[in-house]
C-alpha cells in the first residue's frame, strides 16, 4: 500500500471520527504528495524514497514553525504545529534514540577514516544517506560534531 493510499484511508477514518487535527494534518500530507506528483519531471509518480523525504520535509517545516511560535509566545499556533508533527511522524520510520545514533555515527566515522572536524563533510554525506528516515539531520550533525571534536 503506497503512502498516498494510507493517507486516504486514514483521512476517511479521521473525517468520520470528526478528528479535526488529524484531518488537517493528513490533508497537508495529501497536498504535498499531489504537488510532488504533479511537479516538473515527476511523471505522475513518486518513489518510496521521495515520499520519505517529503514527510521529513513536512516535519522539519513544522518544527521550525513550532520553534518560532514558542519564541513569540503563541501557544495556540504552537499547539497546532505540535499536533501536526505527531500525526505526520506516524508515517515515518521509528527514529533512532541518541545512544543508537551515536553508535551508528561512530561506526561511520571509523569506516570513513575521519579524524578531525575538518572531515565532517565526508562523514555527513555517508551518515545522511545511511540514516535517512531514522534520524533528523540536525541530530546527526550534532553527534558528528561531538564525536569528531574528541
Amino acid at each position: 500500500m503506497s503512502l498516498e493510499q494510507k493517507i486516504m484511508a486514514e483521512l476517511k477514518t479521521a473525517m468520520l471520527a470528526k478528528d479535526e487535527k488529524t484531518v488537517r494534518s493528513l490533508r497537508a500530507i495529501k497536498a504535498a504528495i499531489i504537488l510532488a506528483k504533479t511537479s516538473e519531471g515527476a511523471g505522475g509518480e513518486i518513489t518510496e524514497d521521495a515520499e520519505l523525504k517529503l514527510l521529513q520535509k513536512l516535519v522539519k517545516q513544522r518544527k521550525d514553525s513550532l520553534e518560532i511560535f514558542q519564541q513569540q509566545n503563541r501557544a495556540d499556533l504552537a499547539q497546532k504545529e505540535q499536533e501536526e508533527i505527531e500525526v505526520i511522524e506516524k508515517f515515518l520510520p521509528k527514529q533512532m534514540d541518541s545512544e543508537t545514533l551515536k553508535a551508528a555515527v561512530a561506526k561511520i566515522i571509523a569506516d570513513t577514516g575521519a579524524a578531525s572536524p575538518a572531515d565532517m563533510g565526508k562523514v555527513m554525506g555517508v551518515a545522511t544517506k545511511q540514516l535517512a528516515g531514522q534520524a533528523d539531520g540536525k541530530a546527526i550533525s550534532a553527534v558528528v560534531k561531538e564525536l569528531l571534536a574528541r
